[in-house]
């Protein structure tokens, strides 16, 4: 699990958008809990700003399923991103954006 800060959020917002417009981003935490256990899931992202208990279970589901996860972003912004609500949890299902984001927060 890695934290990071506001210094490339446009880029990874962006990518996430464009993922977004794909097809390619599934989002509320029942659907991304569902599309970790089934092994579809390639990176998960959760909103800063989420609960402590929503941050440690996917955490954990996320270890355990072998899925990269970040902490990133506010729900608004995620959600906003999606043009959907707020989103504490989202999960992006394909590879080619999973390397690019993890590529731009590993920078």
């Amino acid at each position: 699990m890695r934290r990071w800060q506001n210094l490339t959020r446009d880029k990874v917002l962006n990518l996430i958008g464009l993922a977004m417009k794909a097809g390619h981003v599934v989002s509320g935490e029942f659907s991304v809990e569902k599309y970790i256990k089934s092994g579809k899931a390639r990176l998960v992202i959760i909103a800063t700003d989420a609960s402590q208990n929503t941050k440690k279970k996917f955490e954990d589901k996320c270890k355990f399923y072998n899925v990269p996860m970040i902490i990133y972003s506010t729900k608004e912004a995620l959600g906003m991103t999606l043009g959907k609500g707020l989103r504490s949890s989202i999960t992006l299902t394909e590879n080619g954006f999973k390397s690019a984001i993890l590529k731009i927060t590993e920078g």
